[in-house]
Formats: C-alpha cells, structure tokens, sequence
C-alpha cells in the first residue's frame, strides 16, 4: 500500500470519528436542552398543583364558613322563637294581671260604699253636694258645685289622694291616662 491509500484511509478515520464525535454532541445538547424542558414542565406542574391544593383550601374554607352561618342562622331562627314564645307568654301575663287588676278593682268598688252601683265614686265637696267621676273617667258634678281640683297630690296609683280619677283637662293627669282607650 503506497503513502496516498494510507492518507485516504487516515482521513477516512477521522472523518468518521469527527462524524461520531459531531454526533454525540448533537445528542447530547438534545438531551441538555430536552432535560431543561422536563425541568420546567416539572416546574410549571407543581406550581399548577400548588395553585390547585390552594383552590381546594379555600373550596373548604368557604364550605365550613358556609356551614357556620348555617348554623348560625338556625340558632337566630331558635332564637327567635324563644324570643316569640317568651313574648307571647309576656302578653299572658300582662292580660292576666290586668284581668286580677280589673277583678280587684271592681271587688274594691263592691266593698267600697262611696262607689254606686254604676261604678261612680261620691265625693263629698265642701258646700254638701256630691260629684262622681263615672266609671269611664270623665268627671260628673253638680253644675253649681265649685271645682274642687288643687293642690292634692297623687295617690299611689297616679289618682289624686282624694281617689278621684284625673280629668282629661287635669294638669296633674298622667300621660298614660291622656291617650285614648283602644
């Protein structure tokens, strides 16, 4: 073999390794660069997955928030008619006392001996006469008879201490006695 066949054949070698050599670092900058984009998919993944699990924290969150103010609104509901049931056995009670109060009152206007048979109380006015207060509050007198509304003060029950009931036109009449009967 002459010098030319060896040459060719060197150059051959070399060109094949080059080939090679070009090709295992073809595969590998492929292999770099396809790691990096696993890399980032891996990446881009969890965040995705954390962003998901955040999601889901606050999908719980809002149901027992959910659920808190359901509870809370049936325990305003159990309230409530906790509150109506003592409200109305407050209005019981109150018709019960007035009942006893006008039984009372009228048992009083029996015993009484100044009261009348139509529930109108005498009282004695200093000349001799009698006036009344009639049983629905307004006051009946003898038209010659001086107004004997002064200076007594009120009895326990916001009455003058003479008994008589106040006037409509009384300045000493309570505010409660002013308002009309329903």
């Amino acid at each position: 073999m002459d010098t030319a066949s060896w040459v060719w054949i060197i150059v051959g070698i070399v060109v094949i390794v080059l080939i090679v050599v070009v090709a295992m670092v073809a595969r590998s900058r492929r292999a770099g660069v396809q790691q990096r984009h696993d890399e980032e998919h891996r990446q881009e993944a969890a965040a995705i997955r954390r962003k998901a699990g955040d999601v889901e924290l606050d999908a719980r969150e809002n149901e027992a928030r959910a659920s808190r103010a359901q509870a809370d609104a049936e325990q305003a509901q159990v309230d409530a008619g906790r509150l109506k049931q003592e409200a109305e056995q407050r209005q019981v009670d109150a018709e019960r006392l007035r009942s006893e109060s006008a039984e009372r009152i009228e048992k009083a206007d029996t015993v009484d001996p100044d009261v009348d048979e139509n529930g109108r109380r005498r009282v004695d006015v200093p000349d001799g006469r009698a006036s009344a207060d009639s049983a629905d509050g307004h006051r009946v007198e003898d038209p010659g008879s001086p107004d004997q509304r002064g200076t007594d003060q009120a009895g326990v029950d916001g009455r003058p201490a003479d008994g008589r009931r106040p006037d409509r036109n009384d300045e000493n009449a309570r505010s409660d006695d002013r308002r009309p009967e329903i």
